[in-house]
């Protein structure tokens, strides 16, 4: 089976460049992403569209990696967030996190771990039944 794409909301501080490498690599693995430079673009964004899966990367201070996942789930509850350079263990919002200095592989494999409900594949199970 397939693994479902996902629309993800990837943010980073403003004035990182690192965000369109890994953006694109987000998109390599099969995966719609939209950018949000800072805090309050990714709070923007949660207001104007849903999203399968939030990644805060680590150039975002450690307020925004704190406060961002409660903000994630306010908008909804069934975003997954993923925080980069942090422990997301101790977290009630965190869904899954890597640690410092993890590489865009690994993260990307641990999206990939991760049980995110896309309602991409619960379309297609509709559709199929209807035949």
């Amino acid at each position: 089976m397939a693994k479902a794409k996902l629309k993800i909301l990837y943010g980073e501080a403003p004035e990182e460049n690192i965000q369109k490498e890994q953006a694109a690599a987000f998109e390599k693995a099969g995966h719609t992403v939209q950018q949000a430079a800072g805090r309050k673009a990714v709070e923007e964004a949660l207001k104007k569209g849903s999203f399968d899966l939030v990644v805060l990367g680590a150039t975002l201070s450690r307020n925004d990696r704190h406060h961002l996942p409660y903000m994630v789930k306010k908008a909804s509850a069934q975003t997954s967030v993923l925080v980069m350079h942090a422990d997301g263990s101790r977290h009630p919002y965190v869904d899954a996190c890597t640690d410092t200095g993890s590489s865009i592989e690994s993260v990307i494999s641990r999206i990939e771990s991760m049980k995110i409900a896309s309602p991409m594949p619960a379309a297609a199970k509709a559709a199929g039944a209807g035949r």
